[in-house]
């Protein structure tokens, strides 16, 4: 198929995706979607919960393999939509409609340069394509659970696959995440560590000097975490950030409370583990502070490996995420790039440009073909 055709097959497939409610956890109906256009395409695909994968037609086990990856579910829309989250609009050249930017337009794209590739009998290396679940809530029925049937058997890392040049085949040996960055290279990403902290008081009657409002105590915690400043700063991702999010506390008017809980959304980075990272918040507060995972630290690819080093020569601007996606997950190297912006994500009127998804499949390819060929 030419770009036209891809890009025409792509939007459609979008379109459709967006009129499907597809919240993480609840992504069965996009997912019959995806398995409906593949099999439009004489393409044959394997399921495993909601997240949906194929290989190339050629696919040969003693050859090395690419992972295209991205995700179909979304998050649920906010209260300033003015128009139909599930209704997918076409206006001055944008298309309008919830996970259109984040990250549907990166998944079509990825699903379209797969296309451009699935008949070649002449590549040096295996694709496949995943559209995967529960990557907005980092749940683990996600691409987290379909890894061993991706590649049934341990990746070979030599020397040679760690710079991106090929492995001995058995498993995946590098990934493209499909993500909304301008279609530029993020070979880094910050970490995320959600951390639900308690702070605790005494309650007593609010007219009187009794008690220990855990407010005023949740404050003091909160005020560290605000101006807090790392020791350590990455040279690619920066510092360390946290941000109180969420704060919950009281039962009445005229009651101390005798807690306060509060979240903290935590953006680590690789000169910190998101453990060492814990180690120091409950170092200096006084709250309890759990944390809901830690796996998800920070992550990076070797600025010597083949799809950081095919990026440069095509121009490809590289740089470091400070967003999180399922890259860390993957435990191999990879790459995060795709059509849209990642500040209109979770934003309401969500849109990409339908120029976005033609230069996204253009560049997937023109990349790909730079490595596979």
């Amino acid at each position: 198929m030419t770009i036209d055709q891809l890009t025409y097959e792509a939007t459609e497939l979008l379109k459709e995706l967006i009129s499907i409610e597809s919240f993480s956890g609840q992504e069965n109906k996009t997912a019959d979607a995806i398995e409906r256009f593949f099999s439009k395409q004489n393409v044959k695909t394997s399921r495993k919960i909601n997240n949906v994968w194929a290989k190339n037609s050629e696919f040969d086990p003693a050859k090395p393999t690419i992972l295209l990856n991205s995700h179909h579910d979304t998050v649920k829309p906010n209260s300033g939509w003015t128009l139909d989250p599930f209704q997918p609009v076409v206006k001055d050249e944008k298309l309008f409609g919830l996970g259109s930017n984040d990250a549907g337009g990166a998944l079509v794209s990825l699903i379209a340069a797969f296309l451009h590739f699935n008949q070649r009998k002449d590549l040096k290396y295996n694709m496949v394509i995943a559209a995967t679940a529960e990557e907005e809530n980092s749940g683990k029925n996600g691409v987290q659970s379909i890894l061993s049937d991706l590649s049934p058997s341990s990746p070979t890392r030599s020397a040679l696959a760690e710079r991106g040049g090929g492995g001995a085949g058995g498993g995946i040996d590098f990934a493209i995440v499909g993500e909304p960055t301008e279609i530029k290279m993020a070979v880094a990403e910050k970490g995320l560590m959600v951390v639900d902290c308690v702070a605790k008081g005494k309650s007593g009657h609010a007219a009187r000097e009794v008690g220990e409002n855990a407010i005023s105590n949740a404050l003091k915690d909160i005020e560290w975490i605000h101006s807090y400043r790392f020791p350590k700063v990455s040279d690619f991702l920066g510092p360390v950030k946290m941000t109180c999010t969420i704060i919950n506390a009281g039962t009445q008017h005229n009651v101390i409370p005798d807690n306060c809980k509060f979240t903290v959304d935590v953006r680590t980075t690789d000169v910190y583990t998101n453990e060492e990272t814990l180690e120091i918040i409950r170092r200096h507060i006084k709250s309890e502070a759990t944390p809901r995972s830690t796996r998800l630290q920070a992550s990076g690819i070797d600025k010597n490996h083949l799809l950081v080093q095919t990026a440069k020569k095509l121009g490809i601007e590289t740089f470091g995420s400070a967003t999180s996606s399922d890259m860390p997950l993957l435990k191999l190297p990879a790459v995060k790039m795709g059509p849209g912006r990642s500040e209109r994500s979770h934003t309401a009127d969500e849109f990409i440009f339908l120029k976005e998804i033609e230069r996204g499949i253009e560049v997937y390819i023109k990349l790909i073909e730079q490595i596979i060929e």
